[in-house]
């Protein structure tokens, strides 16, 4: 077993059992234990917290990436900026900030809650399943995106409102996870829009 640095990334993420361990949940959102990250994500994935975080730029432009061929669910696809789970005893902010800097190279500033009762459960063509109560967050880069190709194959900055008419046309072609947060999401709305 190995500890210490990731092999490849040059970002320093821990490895060991905490820095892999992901936080479960009854259905009350309760946590309720752990379980290492490489065994959740399956056909039987059980419930357990994420978060989702929406990346503008000072233009008001609006961060998309591909996910890399390599990830285990929705390899391929395009979606939100990044998404990731907090370690135990880590605020989501600080989950933020780390997983900005290790999947893009990232530095984000003015952090949000947007959507913070946002849950789903989605199967993917594969039959992995995502299973998570996961609060959705908007923040502001703060520096270049430099993608860690393991993590994301593609970025584009776009405008929010070519966004949400590209996910309401080909929903097919995102994360069913940024789908259901557009509808709720104030930057995707069209000016005027309730």
């Amino acid at each position: 077993m190995s500890h210490g640095r990731k092999r490849g990334t040059g970002r320093g993420e821990r490895t060991d059992a905490m820095g892999d361990a992901v936080i479960l949940l009854d259905e009350a959102g309760n946590a309720i234990g752990t379980a290492p990250k490489a065994t959740v994500h399956t056909g039987a994935t059980p419930l357990h917290l994420a978060f989702s975080c929406h990346v503008t730029g000072p233009d008001g432009r609006v961060l998309v990436t591909r996910r890399s061929l390599a990830k285990t669910a929705w390899p391929g696809v395009w979606t939100n900026a990044f998404c990731g789970h907090p370690r135990p005893g880590e605020s989501f902010e600080d989950a933020i900030a780390r997983h900005a800097d290790r999947e893009l190279g990232l530095r984000v500033a003015d952090v949000a809650p947007a959507i913070p009762g946002f849950r789903y459960r989605a199967v993917d063509p594969a039959g992995i399943v995502e299973h998570e109560i996961c609060p959705v967050y908007t923040a502001t880069a703060a520096g270049p995106v430099r993608p860690d190709p393991a993590e994301v194959m593609d970025t584009a900055w776009t405008e929010p409102r070519d966004l949400a008419a590209a996910v309401a046309a080909a929903p097919w072609a995102f994360s069913p996870w940024l789908v259901l947060q557009a509808p709720g999401l104030d930057l995707l709305r069209p000016e005027g829009e309730p």
